[in-house]
């Protein structure tokens, strides 16, 4: 089924809009207000191509939240439960961040920039509010803004090879989450070594968004050696890997979910002697234990998922909840993920979702999934 879809106003275009459309996009998604392709024309091209090769992605929607100023420091060490404290120049973190009920809001990569500068890579949701109102209210000297960043993704096997290419052997050194402000051509940017994959790969945040184009090309002619081609976040990959994804595995209007069970609860540092949001809640949980855990499913058949998740039933009773499923190339069935009651075991018989097309067989596994 296809819809057309209303390029407004209200809906902000990346710098590397123009590029997208040279380069054949033929669908959009909308992510933190803005446009961001949603694929090519061969959704499965593309999962192969980051699979086996190299892909680039407009993932310029990954918008930034940037905090400054004397009590920067203290303003993001308050709003993640994950402890900050050692964190250097250069060195990205994954932080939940949680309202006072404990529920994750966002789950950015904290990058920090400077001892009274960070940035905050977030996902689909206006954290920039959450933050501003905080050190408002606290009386704190940090100014949170949008500043004028775009990232540009570089992902699969072959991703450190097109980079290599780009900057030189230097980006071999860097670490997981680790990042460096650099230029290429002259066009500013920070090189950071992730992305929204397992397959490895970089993200170049472009910081003069008048020089999207420029930069689109330059990847572009780097990776055609490598056989590189226009891609986007791929669901099924990320499925397969067991990455996270806020706002469809979990989003406080539909499916509210804390950090122990999305399975981050070693991010969550309960012995902290400082405070931090939903602290009291997280205790709380953190006593009582586990009532819902993430899970992977392998599911019978070759369902086609609604789009919005869907009971996991055990007999009449519900049990848990898939927040996506897909069939996967790399298993060569159907799987799926989402929350299951924690009492629930792997070995559980009987458990199914319920679908518009009728009820699939399901068996819980561990995340990632493996054969």
């Amino acid at each position: 089924m296809t819809f057309d879809f209303a390029l407004g106003a209200n809906l902000r275009k990346s710098p590397y809009f123009e590029a997208t459309l040279r380069a054949g996009v033929k669908s959009f998604s909308v992510y933190n207000h803005m446009l961001i392709p949603a694929h090519f024309g061969d959704p499965m091209a593309e999962y192969q191509r980051l699979m086996t090769g190299v892909a680039m992605w407009d993932v310029a929607a990954q918008r930034q939240v940037e905090i400054t100023g004397p009590d920067a420091g203290r303003l993001v060490q308050y709003i993640t439960p994950r402890n900050l404290t050692g964190t250097r120049v250069g060195q990205g973190r994954y932080v939940p961040i949680c309202n006072h009920d404990g529920w994750m809001i966002n789950d950015p990569v904290l990058l920090k920039l400077a001892d009274d500068r960070f940035w905050l890579s977030v996902a689909d949701s206006d954290l920039h509010l959450w933050c501003d109102a905080i050190a408002r209210e606290r009386g704190w000297q940090a100014r949170v803004t949008e500043p004028d960043v775009a990232p540009l993704a570089i992902q699969g096997p072959l991703a450190e090879a097109v980079t290599v290419a780009l900057f030189g052997d230097w980006v071999r050194d860097l670490r997981y989450f680790g990042f460096r402000d650099t230029t290429l051509d002259g066009i500013p940017l920070v090189l950071a070594r992730s992305g929204w994959s397992k397959q490895g790969g970089f993200e170049l945040y472009l910081t003069d968004s008048r020089q999207g184009d420029a930069l689109w090309d330059r990847v572009a002619a780097a990776g055609a050696p490598f056989g590189i081609g226009p891609g986007a976040p791929n669901d099924i990959e990320r499925v397969e890997s067991g990455l996270i994804s806020y706002g469809s595995d979990m989003r406080l209007q539909v499916i509210p979910a804390d950090p122990f069970e999305m399975g981050m609860g070693a991010l969550v540092d309960l012995t902290r002697a400082d405070d931090f949001v939903g602290r009291a809640a997280l205790q709380a949980r953190a006593d009582r234990g586990l009532t819902r855990r993430r899970s992977g499913f392998w599911v019978e058949g070759r369902p086609e998922f609604p789009g919005h998740p869907v009971p996991v039933l055990l007999g009449k009773e519900q049990v848990g909840m898939i927040s996506e499923l897909v069939y996967s190339p790399r298993f060569g069935r159907s799987v799926a993920v989402g929350l299951l009651r924690a009492d629930i075991g792997d070995d559980t018989p009987g458990l199914t979702v319920a679908l518009p097309q009728g009820a699939a067989g399901l068996q819980p596994t561990a995340l990632p999934f493996s054969a």
